[in-house]
């Protein structure tokens, strides 16, 4: 039987989720094809004939990246009851994430890909994407804390945003220097600690 003719001989879901902590540990232009092979425990034929080339097989990764930790870190959006408790809980499930002992420290999309001129521009902007998707999704709910009176329509939505979208992606960087889950949630606190000045909300 020819190689184009027989199956895959590997479990394609588990060999993007270890592609993935590759990227996540390395970066995009860190992982070379030695290292994803090794991890994924495939060669680079199968590697191309199920994910097409590194460029894709990382697009792949970061999107699973997204739709896992990524979706806990941002489930509080949804969930948390007011404006400020759910970016107190986004801050703490990022500080939380992002120091699990068994995992690469910090975020895959924060981190991915800072060298722009050694990447695909496929890459930095689906990065870049997925960065303003996040404060968007911040500001959005901000403003509808301040359409249901919850925040004073003088609040700026989008610069709380980017306020704590700046912070979480400093904490990314803290974390992966080493920073404790301590030291993160130290971050956090002082974090909150602006945000009556921020939201122009004294709440606790």
């Amino acid at each position: 039987m020819s190689d184009k003719g027989r199956p895959r001989s590997f479990d394609r879901a588990d060999a993007l989720m270890r592609a993935m902590k590759v990227f996540w540990e390395k970066g995009y232009e860190g992982a070379s094809l030695t290292a994803l092979t090794a991890a994924m425990g495939i060669n680079a034929p199968s590697l191309y004939a199920a994910f097409g080339c590194k460029e894709a097989l990382y697009l792949e990764a970061m999107e699973l990246y997204a739709q896992t930790v990524g979706t806990e870190i941002w489930a509080a959006l949804e969930t948390a009851p007011t404006a400020r408790e759910a970016v107190s809980q986004i801050l703490l499930a990022t500080a939380e994430a992002y120091s699990q002992p068994d995992t690469p420290h910090g975020c895959l999309i924060a981190l991915g890909g800072l060298h722009q001129a050694a990447i695909p521009e496929a890459v930095c902007e689906a990065l870049t994407r997925h960065r303003k998707e996040n404060i968007d999704k911040l500001r959005q709910r901000l403003e509808a804390a301040i359409a249901g009176g919850e925040l004073p329509d003088r609040v700026d939505a989008g610069a709380v945003a980017t306020f704590y979208a700046t912070v979480q992606h400093g904490m990314s960087i803290l974390a992966r220097d080493g920073g404790s889950y301590e030291a993160l949630k130290n971050v956090t606190d002082g974090a909150m600690a602006a945000w009556g000045v921020l939201a122009q909300d004294p709440a606790p």
